[in-house]
């Protein structure tokens, strides 16, 4: 799972951009999170529908809230926002932050998610192969007039995620189908608001942008969103965060497949440094999966 969403998501920082060319970056996302919101319900309801086995108290319907504004409509706005003005390495540097975001953050407020040694060294020799892999190009500057607010959409954005992936393993036990579609279905309510306010009514788009649109709500966000939500739940937001490194190496890989791309000269070192990270900080949950009978 870990594998699937480093390649789905990697792939989509070049779908938005594609996006981007004919739509604005509030409906972007307000059209991504309608659609997957759209998929997940209709696989959920044919799938019974369940949610939680028990009501909710009142703090856990505050955090199912929290969590869907700071999963899907919240950072979708911002990232999309803030790619018109940074850097692509820049975007790539601030979302493998994910995983640094999580680790203190779970340590204080997870249950068997305690830092060690072993794990932040991993995780920071992780974070040193994205930044090698994004060089020097994700601390240039783009000469944009916003960048400076586009960078800090980026790394509130990032901060988004790592909070939501907090709360969400602290939610009492639940269907990974029907909470991934009310994450998203509370997202719909708040991102649509959200993009009439700032951008004025939907822009009529062409049939390359909305097909575009589409394939962003189907595939990163309502099939990813189950994957993530079953690997937090499963596994942990520690482990979860780790996909966030392996975003950097597909978008560059996919770049050079797709578009023509050049390979950077390190990228082989900086899939080492970041491999070995992961194997150093996931160290025990590696070798009970791979020695598992």
């Amino acid at each position: 799972m870990v594998a699937t969403l480093g390649f789905v998501w990697g792939g989509t920082f070049l779908i938005n951009e594609l996006a981007l060319e004919g739509i604005t970056p509030f409906w972007l996302a307000a059209g991504r999170v309608c659609f997957g919101a759209l998929l997940s319900t209709l696989v959920w309801r044919a799938m019974g529908g369940r949610l939680f086995s028990a009501p909710l108290s009142g703090s856990e319907r505050l955090s199912l809230v929290i969590i869907a504004l700071l999963s899907s409509a919240v950072p979708f706005s911002l990232i999309a926002w803030g790619q018109q003005y940074v850097t692509a390495g820049f975007t790539g540097v601030s979302m493998a932050s994910i995983a640094l975001m999580v680790l203190p953050l779970a340590h204080f407020f997870v249950p068997g998610e305690r830092m060690t040694w072993r794990r932040a060294l991993g995780f920071a020799i992780g974070f040193a192969g994205v930044a090698l892999l994004m060089g020097a190009q994700a601390f240039e500057s783009s000469g944009a007039a916003l960048e400076l607010p586009g960078r800090l959409a980026c790394l509130a954005a990032t901060a988004c995620y790592a909070v939501a992936s907090i709360l969400m393993r602290r939610l009492p036990a639940v269907d990974p189908m029907g909470l991934s579609t009310v994450l998203l279905l509370i997202g719909v309510v708040a991102v649509l608001p959200m993009a009439w306010i700032a951008e004025g009514p939907p822009p009529s788009t062409d049939l390359r942008t909305l097909g575009l649109i589409v394939f962003l709500g189907m595939v990163p966000t309502a099939a990813a969103n189950l994957l993530r939500v079953t690997l937090i739940r499963s596994a942990g937001p520690v482990f979860m965060s780790l996909t966030n490194y392996q975003v950097p190496i597909w978008s560059v890989l996919l770049g050079a497949a797709l578009l023509g791309e050049p390979l950077p000269p390190v990228l082989l070192w900086s899939l080492l440094l970041i491999l070995g990270g992961v194997g150093l900080s996931q160290y025990g949950a590696l070798r009970r999966l791979f020695t598992r009978q």
